[in-house]
């Protein structure tokens, strides 16, 4: 039956049983304090101030009595001054006790003590006027008869007070009762308070921050939700997420379209540049040969000679753009084989040892020891160190110095590395061209194929590493190799 109502009624409904309750609560225990207050009145009140005239009366006649002996022992009329201002002060108790009594028996008991003190004080004035007067003899007949009533006084007046006491004692009974009774109620009201609460905490963390925070989990971009964050505010952030990311692939959905078209007709025409390199070339490598024939065959002047020369020299310049762009379209298999980078460093310095002193290029090597071994092709390193060197040799025309600092380091992606940097002081390169020297057929150079950089980068993640590129105009240029170590 509870299940057929909605999550917002049932939330609805407990939290104003919770809000009634409270308020039934508290309306109970005002009304149980007034009670607590009357019976503290009470106590306080009405049966203290009876409880103390009646010790106050008792005291008034003890008093009297001890004022009358202290008469008779040194006749220092003072004393009796003293025993009228004490049979006045009892007269006045009498009267208090008379007000505060509020049930027949109180009244009935003061009576009672007013009569036995009626009749103990003629009889006390008539035995002190005797000893005045020398009559000792009736003086101490009537001592008796006042020491039977001065005791009956007494007696009265303790049974005032016992019964003083015993209505302090129902009182604070009372009392006690009705603090229990408010503490059962209290502690009622707290624990079906209590029950609500978690009934209440239960559907809200079950059927909706926990929904939400699934929601919200689901939603984040970055899977890093955390379980402890404001579910709302989470769940906010990952749908204003969700809407960026919705405008943001949009936009890059009608890009990747267009670059999706572009790229099928750059394949395509990737592939028919291919095959015509690769038909290029054979007819190429007839006309090397003929031209070879004919230049030993022929009898040429020095000027044919030097025409053949330069014809031969652009057909090999040709067919090095062709084997290049072979090379980047169809990528040979790696040859595997454990190998230390340092290694292949010294054998590209010593293969282009000549070459550097053509270029007036001085180069030196940064090692503090040889680097660890690393699974790699060492040609296809070979190429991309001779590529490097070559490159910017060729960029620093009136000569200069390039650096190749090797160092084992670690990456937080793949853990320790190899880094190679080859650095010259060059030119450096225009910040506009940065982003584009890396990219196929881009180059600066006429005689160049723009594909040495971009087939050095091939290489490069094909061993699992990544090339970058620094470069400042002016200042020179370095380039970065780092490969991880297996």
């Amino acid at each position: 039956m509870w299940r057929r109502y909605s999550l917002k009624a049932r939330i609805y409904a407990m939290l104003s049983l919770m809000v009634s309750m409270t308020f039934f609560g508290g309306i109970v225990m005002i009304w149980y304090t007034f009670q607590m207050e009357n019976i503290l009145n009470l106590i306080g009140g009405r049966r203290i101030q009876a409880f103390q005239t009646a010790e106050a009366l008792e005291t008034a006649v003890t008093s009297q009595k001890g004022f009358v002996s202290y008469f008779f022992l040194d006749g220092d009329p003072e004393w009796l001054r003293k025993l009228g201002e004490y049979r006045q002060i009892f007269r006045e108790e009498i009267q208090k006790a008379r007000k505060l009594a509020d049930t027949g028996a109180q009244m009935d008991a003061i009576e009672q003590i007013d009569r036995a003190y009626a009749a103990y004080i003629p009889v006390k004035d008539r035995m002190l006027s005797f000893y005045k007067n020398g009559d000792r003899k009736n003086a101490e007949k009537l001592h008796k008869e006042a020491r039977t009533l001065f005791f009956s006084i007494i007696d009265l007046c303790e049974q005032f007070k016992e019964t003083q006491i015993g209505a302090i004692q129902k009182s604070r009974i009372s009392g006690h009762h009705q603090a229990v009774r408010l503490r059962i109620l209290a502690g009622s009201v707290m624990f079906l308070v209590l029950i609500l609460t978690s009934l209440l905490v239960f559907f809200l963390t079950r059927q909706i921050l926990e929904p939400l925070r699934k929601i919200a989990m689901e939603a984040d971009r970055s899977g890093g939700a955390s379980a402890s964050e404001n579910e709302i505010k989470s769940l906010s952030h990952s749908v204003r997420g969700l809407i960026e990311d919705v405008d943001h692939t949009h936009t890059e959905l009608r890009k990747s379209r267009e670059t999706l078209l572009q790229a099928e007709k750059m394949a395509l025409v990737g592939k028919l540049a291919a095959g015509m390199a690769h038909s290029i070339r054979n007819p190429f490598t007839s006309v090397k040969m003929r031209l070879f024939s004919l230049g030993r065959t022929l009898n040429l002047t020095e000027t044919q000679k030097d025409d053949l020369d330069v014809i031969s020299q652009e057909i090999r310049h040709i067919d090095t753009i062709v084997q290049n762009f072979l090379e980047f379209s169809r990528p040979p298999r790696l040859k595997m084989q454990q190998i230390s980078p340092s290694l292949i460093v010294d054998m590209v310095i010593q293969l282009l040892e000549h070459r550097l002193t053509s270029y007036d290029v001085h180069i030196q090597v940064q090692r503090t020891h040889s680097l660890p071994p690393i699974l790699a092709d060492p040609e296809q390193l070979k190429e991309v160190l001779v590529n490097l060197v070559v490159n910017a040799c060729e960029a620093m025309k009136k000569g200069g110095h390039i650096t190749i600092s090797e160092e084992e380091s670690t990456d937080s992606t793949v853990g320790s590395v190899n880094r190679i940097r080859v650095s010259d002081d060059g030119p450096g390169i225009p910040e506009a061209l940065r982003e584009k020297v890396l990219q196929p057929f881009f180059t600066t150079r006429e005689d160049g194929t723009g594909l040495g950089l971009s087939i050095a980068v091939r290489i490069v993640e094909e061993h699992g590493g990544h090339l970058t590129l620094n470069s400042t105009e002016g200042r020179g240029t370095t380039i970065t190799m780092t490969f991880p170590i297996t």
